[in-house]
Formats: C-alpha cells, structure tokens, sequence
C-alpha cells in the first residue's frame, strides 16, 4: 500500500470514529485527549466491538477525562488520561516503587500506557476481593474501559456531594473503612488516594475508583499510603457527619487481619 493510500485510509477510520463521537461540547478538548495515536486505539477498541459508539464527557480530572460509552446495550465509561498534560513525575514515583511496573522507563505515551495498565490490574485485584469498583473491561495505550457507575440519566455521585442522614453516613463509614481492611488484608494493595473525591455513591453504597496510584505492599510507602487514606477517610465523616475515627479503621484493620491468620493456621 503506498503512502498515500495509507494516508487516505488512515483519515478515513478517523472520520468514522469522529461520527461516534456525539457531544460536539466534547470536541473542545479534542486536542488534549483526541490525538492522533488514541483516535487510532479508540478505532481499534471499536473494530473489536469492545465500544460501539462515544457518548459525552462525565468529568474531567487533573490526568483523565472520562466519557460515557456503549457497546450493545451495556453503559460504559472510557477513562482516557491525557498524554500531554499528566504529570509524569508523579507517576513515575507510584510506578517506580511497585514491583510489577518498576522497570518502566521511556516516552511520557509509555509512563502513561503503563499507568493505565497499573489501573486496570489494581481494579481487577480490588474487584476479585469483593471491593465495589468500576468493573475493567478492557484497555488500550492509554485508554481503560469500565462499567459506568450509576445510569446515563443519573451518574453516580462522588461522597462529597452526597449529604447523608446520621445513621447513613455511620454505615457507609463502616463499609468504608472495611473496605480498606478488605483491599490491604486479601488484596494486598493500599488505594493511596482514597477521600470522599475518589469514592462513588451509587443506590446507598459506596464505590471505590480512581486506582491508578494504587500499590501493593511491598512498595516502600505503602505504610505512608495507608496511613493518609485512613485519615483522609476518617477526617471526612468527623467533620462533615461527626462520626467515625482513625482508630476504629485501625483496629477493623487488625481485627480482619488476625481473623486471616487464624483462618490460614486452621485450615494449614
């Protein structure tokens, strides 16, 4: 095939997905989050049938913008994190001290496919626990596709912009926190980001998302991690709702982790 035809059909497949893309408002921020690279990957993902067609944005973080998507009858989010304005620093500083990803180097377009990748194994880990997350469906570069909390009507909220009736927000607070019991005693991993930011209301239960950062163990700041995301959570219901504490985190923590070993010295 010679150049030019490889040209020509190159912008074909990118005018085909560009029809999928349905909010013009969208269209905005085409240059920050629709390259050239990712409108390919985006074609890619929709050739396979993993999405039939892009709806519009739900949010736009500080590395991510996230979109409504289909395929078939099922609601999706495609989170796409944007190569050009996301702070490699940072990342690399999660990825570095993370066994599994330790060794990635190169382009920012590698930190990032990398860090998606990262994503998408922690929800894989967290959801094989039972943690309610965002169900990963697939990924690509720096594109991962999930499950849409809530409905196309109604999106999910975050925490922070739920206001809870006493007896509720102790319940949540309690899940919450055995939520992160859950994820450090079977998943092995500490969200290191966790806040009424990155954790969805969804029907009355919480929902844990944005795991990007997300470590295992044995990373050297996971002790660090844990500590911020159980004072962060804890801090939020004290001051918002007056209930909950650090040292009720800490010890459902212990008390989930002495029940393991028990467990596993029986059954050994």
């Amino acid at each position: 095939m010679s150049r030019r035809t490889k040209d020509e059909d190159f912008d074909t497949k990118i005018d085909v997905l560009r029809t999928r893309i349905k909010n013009s408002d969208d269209l905005n921020v085409q240059d920050a989050v629709f390259d050239k690279r990712t409108l390919m990957d985006l074609y890619s993902l929709a050739s396979k049938g993993v999405i039939d067609a892009l709806g519009g944005s739900v949010c736009t973080g500080k590395e991510a913008n996230i979109f409504r998507a289909i395929a078939g009858e099922k609601k999706l989010a495609l989170k796409i994190y944007r190569i050009s304005t996301s702070n490699f620093c940072v990342m690399q500083d999660y990825l570095h001290g993370d066994p599994r990803f330790g060794n990635v180097k190169g382009t920012k377009r590698a930190i990032v496919a990398a860090w998606t990748k990262k994503e998408f194994r922690n929800l894989t880990r967290a959801e094989e626990v039972g943690i309610p997350v965002p169900h990963p469906i697939a990924m690509k570069e720096n594109i991962l596709v999930m499950s849409l909390i809530g409905n196309d009507e109604c999106i999910a909220p975050q925490l922070k912009d739920v206001e809870l009736e006493t007896e509720d927000a102790k319940r949540i607070f309690k899940k919450i926190a055995g939520y992160i019991s859950v994820l450090y005693n079977r998943g092995k991993l500490v969200h290191a980001d966790l806040s009424e930011f990155n954790i969805l209301y969804d029907g009355g239960e919480p929902v844990i998302i944005d795991m990007g950062q997300s470590v295992t163990l044995d990373h050297p700041q996971a002790r660090r991690f844990l500590e911020r995301d159980i004072a962060n959570v804890a801090h939020y219901f004290k001051k918002k709702y007056n209930v909950g504490s650090p040292e009720e985190i800490w010890e459902k923590l212990e008390r989930d982790r002495e029940k393991m070993e028990e467990n596993e010295k029986r059954e050994g």
